[in-house]
């Protein structure tokens, strides 16, 4: 199968012949295909479109097939590798091959081939197919699959930097708008622009100002559907009897403080003043903002705090973090069944492992009822034994992957 080919999904089977049906609305990933994706040469899932369970030994290779689910939506995946790292490799080879990943995915009663991958004439720019015709930008894979995912790395997203928590919340958001990614994108690009011309001394006003004009639209525009889906959020935390943990959510932001006081135009007239009286001194530190008294959307932070305690997520125990971080997934994919009518996949890295047998049964409820395909990872295949009959099981081992579905 040449690249092309693996990367439009073109020799998987047509959608009916898997006999599996998905409820309006729930999105699913039916067919899995991956090439010279990390440590497969070429591997092939029959996922069909209810729950899935791999497990096998650590270093098997379960995380890579979550990453490469990851990467059908817009973003560099759940690791943030850099595309060449993603290929397969021989002994002795410098760089990974190219690689692709294909998969069709179910909607109600519609489905779609999506495939994505490192092109293999540059090496180095990632392509993005939907059924069978390229796509000129990575943010048209929102409008056919969203994902959330929960990693072992997440574990410290409440004690790190702002940084992740940032695009944990973006990802969430691209679930309920689409279009966000193109914002983000935009913005960070004249952001990146501006930084340049800064620290070469250009200034040139008009070049400036064109730039600064960008930032202040899409970053009003990116704070505004920050602010309305951790708002919506919030409330979706409250809104049932979970045992998961219910968290208020804030976001620290100037943009964000702005808009819930001021008209739209108003906000971004203020963000270009911002930025116009900020360039001196960024042209001396780089970056942007670094005279302004808050914080420009590029470095907005997301709060949260464990509700019933009025405790800042930081400060509370390993486990409570954990149990809030799984709430706000599960609160996103319930928010998006009710108000979007779309159910989004969830990837949950070692998730079950590190709860106890309570909220472990509280979770496997909650993505039955809401009729999701999750993918779990873990070691201990009987962890996952109350999913026996509703769940396709697959063993990871030795970069293969079998059905063990009973």
């Amino acid at each position: 199968m040449t690249q092309s080919q693996a990367l439009a999904g073109s020799d998987i089977p047509d959608a009916s012949s898997s006999g599996q049906s998905s409820a309006v609305g729930r999105l699913a990933c039916a067919r899995l295909t991956l090439t010279d994706f990390r440590c497969y040469d070429q591997v092939r899932l029959e996922s069909g479109t209810q729950p899935v369970v791999l497990t096998g030994a650590n270093g098997a290779g379960k995380t890579n097939v979550l990453e490469a689910l990851s990467f059908l939506i817009p973003g560099s995946g759940l690791r943030r590798a850099k595309l060449m790292d993603v290929g397969r490799r021989q002994p002795g080879e410098d760089a990974g091959r190219p690689w692709a990943v294909a998969a069709e995915i179910e909607s109600g009663l519609t489905s779609v081939s999506v495939g994505t991958g490192l092109e293999a004439a540059t090496g180095s720019k990632r392509v993005v197919h939907v059924d069978g015709e390229t796509q000129k930008a990575q943010s048209v894979l929102s409008q056919h699959f969203a994902a959330h995912w929960l990693t072992p790395q997440m574990d410290r997203l409440f004690l790190d930097g702002s940084q992740e928590r940032r695009r944990f919340l973006d990802r969430l958001v691209f679930s309920f708008d689409p279009a966000h990614a193109g914002r983000i994108t935009s913005y960070n690009h004249a952001l990146r622009e501006r930084a340049r011309l800064l620290a070469d001394n250009k200034m040139d006003d008009a070049w400036l100002s064109a730039l600064e004009d960008t930032m202040a639209t899409r970053g009003m525009a990116v704070a505004a559907a920050r602010l309305q889906v951790a708002e919506r959020l919030a409330g979706a935390c409250t809104e049932t009897s979970s045992l998961f943990p219910a968290c208020e959510l804030a976001i620290d932001g100037l943009a964000e403080g702005w808009i819930s006081a001021l008209p739209a135009l108003e906000v971004e007239d203020r963000l270009r003043a911002a930025l116009k009286s900020s360039r001196t001194k960024d042209s001396h530190v780089g970056g942007a903002g670094n005279s302004i008294d808050g914080r420009l959307p590029h470095q907005s932070d997301l709060l949260v705090t464990h509700a019933a305690k009025s405790m800042p997520a930081g400060q509370c125990s390993t486990g409570e973090q954990k149990m809030l971080l799984v709430g706000l997934v599960l609160a996103a994919a319930r928010l998006s069944a009710s108000d979007e009518g779309r159910v989004p996949v969830l990837l949950l890295d070692e998730v079950a492992a590190h709860l106890d047998a309570d909220h472990r049964q509280a979770l496997f409820n909650e993505v039955l009822a809401l009729g999701c395909q999750a993918w779990f990872t873990g070691t201990d295949v009987e962890l996952f034994a109350p999913l026996q009959g509703t769940a396709k099981f697959y063993d990871v081992a030795d970069a293969s992957i079998t059905d063990m579905t009973p």
